[in-house]
């Protein structure tokens, strides 16, 4: 064999058969990590919404909720909600609204889906860039079924994660075949070693037999053979692109690259560093811009949380990167969010700080011998770089969700690495086969446990009140669960519970002004609701509760202060516009009530309480065949409406209609026996029949 070639290649063509069988095991190997890993996940379809995040996504988002349209892409591309800019996540979500409405399973299903395919994706881009079968399969394996994928799958609003990592695999398939079909051609890139390299020279080599001159790939895309790597350096540039789209954790991806460059594709020594950065040059400046743009957006949407100083964020994440390893590692007491900590104690920072820098210098020294050991610690240390706490954005410590992608570097250099300790062994296959089944049965039982705290909001965080300490995010949460069971006295408990924990959290600080409210305590409400909006004053939904605390109070006018401000930070906030109209109508400015109902119509076109409301004002103001015309788009959107047949009855009547007005009165009772307005006004039309008839 040649110098310099790797032993993964061979001086003679296989027997056709031979690589018949290869191909075909290797699909085996993906048939079977789909359906492990989809059965492994499946309860997840049998969860909920939760109250965190998901709201904002799907369960109360209307502009998502209508399904996909023009509008609503267009509003996707430029909305900023959640503050974040993925406008792929959102098209993902309300395609999902578009299939199965807002049933939960479905929306589940899909991110199931996605993560299967992840898993699968993993097995094939590793494969393709080692050459390696067994341990690929097995780092897509523990990849697929490990307790931290969890939160990224069971969780709605974490759609935007396992997308956003398809386009990420797909970049480093689609880069993989870049320098393949470059090596293959003998041009730039070329390749002295390595998987890839190796089959490119064998792709060269067969092209250049006689008798091999059949079409290829690039023949039936009718595009010369020299352009081809560039169509892959296209495409991979446009999985980039769109992975961006649907999360901007992606501005790791030119790096990884580089990664990928020095193991296992081997170009560092044919090419320079220079011109190895350089060819990623266009992906570092979509990274720049996108990094840029998600400052902004995120900074607008509050996301940016400012307080703790840049020492205390260092030290949070030298210690979560040792915590993130340890619950790859052990993935006990999981939980949907971990508080932060101010200073960690400086013995913890200390030893976290020798464990990182010892597992570095070991990488390095290892490199020579162990290439995949510096390739996979330097993956899992950058690629946690944009979510590792030194940009302020949101208040978690850490998150198991982040470490979906990262934690691919450390289960590949743990696979390669007992692979080559035990390379030696006599019954190496039985013993890495066995440890594989029992990590594998152990994953999927600790995987499946997890999946059963995710089947509501109310199990979710009891179990990570259990798990963690002074969550205040959890016991709002779970406050918020309670309440909307009804569940008040209890509620209120855990808001004053998460005021403890952290007594300027204004989203608790609102929660408990609304269960004061509720409660009748509407001055103390009012002055949650103020303190909340002092602590955050582009708080829309606080404008809003303060708004009804202050209708509620005989304060009119400052409630539609209130409102008008909650719609001036929040435009498409469909309850402020309603109130907003009922206010108004109150007031007597009916066109200014038309305008706020018309509003939601086009927000919601589906919604029968609106349509019946706008109908009444209509009426009031005199324009009775539009009330008409809504009550009867009402009862066509729900027909047991009954408030609307009784609208209906009323204005039918007013026009003389008296038949069809005692119809929808009779069909009023029906629905609601006891309403009294109905049965008065049925008795005077039915009197009216009866005179007129004699």
């Amino acid at each position: 064999m040649k110098s310099g070639t790797s032993n993964s290649g061979s001086q003679f063509p296989a027997h056709p058969l031979i690589e018949v069988w290869r191909e075909r095991r290797a699909f085996l190997g993906g048939i079977l990590l789909f359906g492990l890993v989809l059965w492994t996940f499946l309860p997840a379809i049998e969860g909920e919404f939760v109250v965190y995040d998901d709201p904002d996504y799907v369960s109360a988002n209307t502009q998502v909720q209508q399904g996909l349209s023009w509008e609503n892409v267009k509003w996707a591309f430029s909305s900023s909600e959640a503050a974040n800019w993925h406008p792929l996540t959102w098209l993902s979500h309300m395609l999902d609204c578009q299939v199965y409405g807002v049933a939960p399973w479905g929306h589940h299903l899909t991110s199931l889906l996605l993560h299967v395919l992840n898993t699968v994706l993993v097995y094939v881009v590793l494969r393709r860039v080692t050459g390696a079968k067994g341990r690929t399969f097995v780092v897509a394996l523990l990849f697929g079924l490990h307790p931290l994928r969890v939160e990224s799958v069971a969780w709605v609003a974490e759609r935007k994660d396992v997308l956003s990592t398809a386009f990420w695999l797909l970049t480093l398939w689609a880069y993989a075949k870049y320098v393949e079909t470059s090596a293959s051609q003998g041009s730039k890139p070329r390749l002295p070693a390595g998987v890839i390299g190796d089959r490119g020279r064998r792709m060269a080599e067969t092209r250049a037999a006689p008798g091999n001159a059949s079409p290829g790939f690039a023949s039936q895309l009718a595009l010369p053979t020299s352009r081809l790597p560039w169509l892959y350096y296209g495409l991979a540039f446009a999985f980039f692109g769109l992975g961006l789209m649907s999360k901007p954790m992606l501005v790791t991806v030119p790096c990884v690259l580089l990664l990928l460059d020095y193991w296992p594709l081997r170009r560092w020594p044919q090419r320079s560093a220079r011109d190895l950065v350089v060819e990623k040059g266009p992906f570092f400046a979509v990274a720049i811009v996108s990094s840029a743009a998600t400052w902004v957006v995120q900074r607008r949407g509050g996301a940016i949380i400012a307080g703790l100083p840049l020492t205390a964020r260092m030290e949070n994440a030298v210690v979560a990167y040792c915590r993130y390893l340890g619950k790859l590692i052990w993935p006990a007491d999981l939980a949907a969010f971990y508080p932060p900590v101010g200073h960690w104690p400086g013995g913890t920072v200390l030893l976290a700080c020798i464990l990182l820098l010892s597992l570095s210098v070991l990488a390095i020294v290892l490199r020579h011998r162990f290439p995949y050991c510096l390739m996979g610690w330097l993956w899992f240390l950058g690629t946690l770089v944009p979510v590792i706490g030194l940009v302020p954005a949101g208040e978690q410590s850490m998150a198991d969700r982040y470490s979906y992608v990262p934690s691919i570097g450390i289960i590949l250099v743990a696979v390669w690495g007992v692979y080559d300790l035990t390379k030696r062994w006599r019954y190496q296959v039985m013993a890495a086969s066995a440890a594989t089944a029992g990590a594998a049965c152990l994953c999927l039982f600790l995987t499946r446990t997890q999946i059963g705290y995710w089947k509501d909001t109310e199990t979710l965080f009891r179990h990570a009140l259990l798990v963690t300490e002074r969550n205040y995010v959890a016991h709002n949460n779970l406050g918020t669960a309670l309440d909307k069971q009804g569940r008040w006295d209890e509620a209120l408990s855990e808001f004053r519970q998460s005021l403890q924990a952290k007594p300027d959290y204004p989203e608790a600080l609102n929660n408990l002004g609304v269960a004061l409210d509720r409660q009748g305590h509407v001055d103390e409400a009012i002055a949650q609701l103020r303190k909340t909006l002092s602590l955050r004053p582009r708080y829309a939904v606080a404008h809003y509760n303060l708004g009804v605390a202050l209708q509620e109070q005989g304060h009119p006018d400052e409630a539609i202060a209130e409102y008008q401000e909650a719609l001036r930070l929040k435009p498409r906030y469909t309850d402020a516009h309603y109130n907003l109209g009922l206010a108004l109508q109150r007031k007597g400015d009916l066109e200014g009530a038309i305008a706020e109902f018309q509003t939601i119509l086009k927000l919601q076109p589906n919604s029968p309480e609106v349509c019946n409301k706008l109908g009444v004002v209509l009426e009031q103001k005199g324009q009775l065949d539009d009330a008409i015309r809504l009550y009867l788009a009402a009862l066509q959107l729900k027909p047991d409406y009954a408030r609307a047949h009784f609208n209906l009855g009323i204005a039918l009547g007013r026009k003389g209609q008296t038949d069809q007005a005692i119809f929808e009165l009779e069909q009023t009772l029906k629905l609601d026996p006891g309403y009294a307005p109905a049965q008065t006004n049925l008795a005077r039309l039915l009197d009216l029949k009866r005179s007129t008839d004699k």
